[in-house]
């Protein structure tokens, strides 16, 4: 595919990363109560002493953990770094709650049970009208939400003025968030924009993160690349 036939829109979630202090445990409980399949367990490519671990919830999403020997000495915060239910507040930029998809009421009653079956204390279903949910505890304080939805959500019944007006989005802004402009790539590539401190950065150090956005894409695809499995293929 060229760069001018592809168009510029995310399709979904290819993975969600989750720190950890104990990758097995996180394995384990995801495996076992949830149903999804360990594909993957490696060193973590390019950051020393980490362990990446993938569960796999479709051949295109998965339920990442990064264990980084760092993770053992921060303490877990309610209310700071984790919500703690799905009402609970924690600090801004952190995951309040992480919900799972299944494809039917059924399945989320037989989901429901699963999770009992293993010993974990499961709330719900509750229907929110736009989805049925159910809700439980994950190891280290995950706050762990499946749900479903038997249609898509409608934006002209879902989107309430009076929550629009409170978060202070116009009419304008409202037209633009639902219905956002389209983008195709052209034959070369945006250049890198010049750092901009208004917008949002990745937390590096400033003089290391300058350099890393002036790295040319080509120089930073040979350099950082990491595409050989841990295992080679049977027969290789």
């Amino acid at each position: 595919m060229s760069a001018s036939s592809s168009t510029a829109r995310i399709t979904g979630v290819h993975h969600l990363a989750i720190n950890t202090a104990d990758i097995k445990t996180q394995i384990e409980f995801f495996s076992d109560v949830l149903g999804a399949e360990l594909v993957g367990l490696f060193w973590m490519h390019g950051v020393e002493g980490a362990w990446h671990g993938f569960s796999r919830l479709s051949d295109h999403c998965s339920i990442s953990f990064v264990e980084l020997p760092a993770n053992h000495d921060i303490d877990a915060q309610l209310g700071v770094t984790h919500a703690g239910t799905g009402a609970g507040p924690s600090a801004p930029g952190t995951m309040q709650h992480l919900a799972f998809k299944v494809d039917t009421l059924d399945e989320l009653l037989a989901m429901r049970d699963r999770i009992r079956s293993k010993g974990i204390n499961v709330m719900g279903y509750i229907d929110h009208g736009m989805c049925q949910s159910i809700y439980f505890a994950g190891p280290e304080g995950l706050t762990l939400e499946v749900a479903t939805s038997a249609a898509a959500i409608d934006a002209e019944q879902w989107i309430d003025p009076e929550v629009v007006e409170l978060a202070g989005i116009s009419p304008e802004e409202l037209a633009r968030y639902k219905a956002p402009a389209s983008f195709v790539a052209g034959d070369e590539p945006v250049a890198q924009p010049v750092i901009d401190p208004d917008k949002p950065h990745l937390a590096y150090p400033p003089d290391d993160y300058a350099r890393m956005m002036g790295v040319p894409d080509e120089v930073l695809l040979a350099a950082a690349s990491y595409t050989e499995p841990p295992v080679p293929a049977a027969g290789a």
